[in-house]
């Protein structure tokens, strides 16, 4: 049996544009979750960062591109191995890739000790937002309070006296519902934590069903959402209860694992296909072209962590050998991302719009979310005014 670090990295290392030495390309860690029930949220991760490299000619920031890709296999450990391989070992530049906040609480600790960026295309969690904040960590997503902070909001202005809330037991879980609950103004009829990477709800349905809560809001990423949501409509609940969820909750990557029974399906997002602007618009035909399907929140937030990246190695002319300049490079980045302009709080957070949007069909019968209304505007974190960085 090969060793989990060896299986996680083997075949992995990609140079995007050859002809250079050492000294002339940019040397990237990708660390995400490529296996398991939860691997569409890495694939899609992965896919929208190596498409964004190679739409630049395979380089970002004027040099050429070479990426190391691990699978951390869902697993912590395993995450914190590959954080050290590719530091001490690869001396890479900059980490990036992690799905979950668990296990990039596990790994980033290795690139802050080295004084190597981390830019999160997804995992951002609220010790990092607040009195733990730290200049190595940039996130090119959202906190991971802010897309439940939308949803309680929603929840409070449709008027739902009550609600029950579900997540699982670790760290964005209870960002979630802490971010739903700091909006929401009715009551909770139970809050439920259940096991991480959990498939079979049907305890938690039975739960629901007796509570007969007037809404249900879910934080099940992946594989975890995709049978909830398929079981939660096959007990007949949709009927009486409405389902809320997260943007990444019900974006493409659940659509494609469930279909029909997301119709009707409210979400909040920083994001959606249908934004309308230049980079949005080449972001979604472009990837569409590429792999064939529809991208989700994931791959956006992923593009736009490759933009980041790409705007401060340029503004630096390629010299990344400076990890001082290269912080304030990351820290200053200029850039139009998938969703507008885009603006760092103190703490390295991002303040940006979130919106309310529905799950329905396109003009090409396709099953996506459209856009309805904007909940919060120039919206930052509850925590950046307990960080020291200024």
């Amino acid at each position: 049996m090969r060793k989990p670090l060896a299986a996680a990295v083997a075949a992995t290392s990609l140079l995007l544009a050859g002809g250079a030495c050492a000294a002339d390309k940019l040397k990237i860690g990708f660390i995400s979750t490529l296996s398991g029930p939860s691997a569409s949220i890495g694939v899609d991760i992965r896919d929208a960062f190596t498409l964004a490299i190679k739409l630049n000619g395979g380089k970002l920031g004027g040099l050429p591109v070479q990426l190391e890709i691990g699978d951390d296999q869902f697993k912590p450990e395993v995450g914190k191995q590959l954080a050290e391989k590719y530091v001490r070992l690869d001396k890479v530049d900059i980490l990036t890739g992690i799905v979950f906040s668990n296990i990039m609480l596990a790994a980033v600790p290795e690139a802050f000790n080295a004084k190597i960026p981390y830019v999160s295309p997804n995992a951002a969690p609220s010790p990092l937002a607040g009195k733990q904040c730290n200049p190595w960590f940039f996130a090119a997503s959202w906190p991971n309070d802010a897309f439940h902070e939308a949803a309680g909001k929603h929840a409070s202005d449709k008027g739902y006296k009550s609600t029950y809330l579900i997540a699982p037991n670790y760290q964005a879980g209870k960002d979630s519902l802490a971010g739903f609950k700091r909006f929401y103004k009715g009551k909770i009829a139970e809050e439920v934590y259940t096991k991480l990477g959990q498939l079979d709800y049907s305890a938690e349905l039975a739960q629901v069903r007796a509570a007969k809560p007037d809404a249900l809001y879910i934080f099940l990423p992946g594989g975890m959402g995709i049978n909830f949501i398929k079981q939660f409509v096959g007990a007949g609940l949709s009927k009486d209860i409405q389902l809320i969820t997260p943007g990444f909750g019900s974006d493409q990557d659940i659509i494609r694992g469930v279909g029909e029974p997301m119709l009707g399906l409210f979400d909040t997002s920083h994001w959606a296909l249908d934004i309308d602007n230049p980079t949005n618009k080449k972001f979604v035909a472009e990837f569409e072209k590429e792999y064939k399907r529809l991208p989700a929140v994931f791959a956006a937030q992923s593009y736009d962590t490759a933009l980041m990246i790409d705007a401060a190695v340029k503004s630096l002319k390629g010299k990344v050998e400076d990890k001082e300049a290269l912080r304030k490079a990351l820290k200053g980045a200029k850039f139009e991302s998938t969703h507008g302009p885009f603006k760092l709080n103190t703490n390295q957070y991002p303040i940006q719009n979130y919106y309310l949007r529905v799950v329905g069909k396109d003009a090409q019968g396709r099953i996506v979310n459209k856009t309805l209304a904007t909940i919060f505007k120039d919206h930052g974190d509850a925590y950046v005014q307990d960080c020291p960085m200024k």
